[in-house]
């Protein structure tokens, strides 16, 4: 099962599309992860669309339009991993030790906010995932996404992939 991972893409704010090596990914992947702070319906409708599954929740970005339509936080069994899904985390201080805490019955956890990508192993095992943005790089040195695979049933094979500066 392969996964994309992405998050705060803050369309059309940022960008006014995602861009098309993400699109790509969308056509290959069996489950796409949106962190949250899409900002405008549009993304989620084209991304319903467009993907085989779609697992999403809401950013502190998004409005009512979203949050009627979105979760808070996203549960979901892949194949034997216990997926959560949640835009904020709170300080990168103590964040292994604190979602540790609030999602004692998951294995991975994909989060937002920070557009910092993440990829952190709680001592209780949850693995902590945030894939950066693919639109808003902020003071990071390029714009990002994870892809990941879910084989027999664990998480393998997560990578961060870089895209393109946008001239």
């Amino acid at each position: 099962m392969r996964l994309l991972l992405i998050s705060d893409t803050h369309l059309p704010a940022r960008a006014r599309e995602l861009p098309s090596q993400v699109w790509d990914e969308v056509a290959v992947a069996d489950v796409v992860v949106h962190a949250g702070d899409w900002v405008e319906i549009g993304l989620l409708d084209e991304l319903e669309q467009r993907s085989k599954r779609l697992i999403g929740v809401y950013g502190n970005n998004d409005g009512a339009d979203l949050r009627a339509r979105l979760p808070e936080i996203a549960r979901a069994d892949l194949d034997g991993v216990r997926l959560a899904v949640i835009h904020e985390t709170g300080a990168k201080q103590g964040r292994e030790q604190r979602c540790a805490a609030q999602f004692p019955d998951t294995d991975v956890l994909v989060f937002g906010h920070s557009h910092i990508p993440w990829d952190t192993v709680a001592p209780s095992g949850l693995r902590l995932l945030n894939p950066g943005s693919p639109t808003d790089r902020r003071r990071q040195p390029y714009c990002t996404y994870q892809t990941a695979r879910v084989e027999g049933g664990a998480l393998v094979d997560v990578d961060l992939h870089e895209l393109p500066r946008r001239g």
